[in-house]
């Protein structure tokens, strides 16, 4: 691999390729020589920027989780306007249809990124438990505004929504359309 070519924004590179190396081959196939391969660049590129590859694992990991937190920002904005079912079943096809499926797994994977994970998120399953975070919040202003019943239990919902979702794309074949009357069958007893 060249040493000498630039590269503008190492991390998302970086991320992208780990992605791209997650999707393709599951978590058995994420080295540091697999992701600077895809990437482009040496393998000591990653090494510069992060301290050891568990630690590029968990940056990539928490700069997924800051994609759904910014998600969540959308979607609690969306209260009142849409369809409720349009709104989750968008939210968790963002969630899902992208690597998420492939990180959850590979955080179960890999003993060492749990443990940092755990250090810097102690709640929860990282991902997982930020799209359930991220349900309950929006699924909150809807029952606030009458939209869900007020007898609603969104801590419920929102995980069960969830769970449902990852396992609907954890076969990685599933059309996110098909993601649709699971959510109108889990949300449809609490519609306003």
């Amino acid at each position: 691999m060249p040493t000498g070519v630039h590269l503008r924004d190492v991390r998302t590179q970086l991320f992208d390729a780990a992605e791209r190396v997650l999707a393709n081959g599951g978590p058995s196939a994420l080295t540091s020589r697999a992701v600077t391969d895809e990437a482009g660049c040496a393998k000591g590129v990653l090494h510069r920027h992060f301290t050891d590859f568990d630690g590029f694992l968990s940056e990539l990991v928490l700069d997924r989780i800051a994609a759904v937190e910014a998600r969540g920002e959308v979607l609690a904005e969306a209260a009142g306007t849409g369809s409720v079912v349009d709104n989750v079943t968008e939210a968790l096809t963002d969630v899902f249809s992208s690597v998420a499926v492939s990180i959850v797994a590979l955080i179960t994977f890999r003993d060492e990124l749990r443990t940092r994970l755990r250090t810097a998120r102690p709640r929860g399953v990282p991902l997982v438990g930020d799209a359930a975070r991220m349900l309950a919040r929006y699924l909150t202003a809807e029952r606030a505004i009458g939209r869900l019943s007020p007898t609603a239990d969104v801590g419920t919902l929102a995980p069960t929504l969830v769970g449902a979702g990852h396992l609907h794309f954890a076969d990685r074949g599933s059309a996110p359309a098909s993601l649709r009357p699971m959510v109108t069958a889990v949300l449809s007893p609490v519609l306003g």
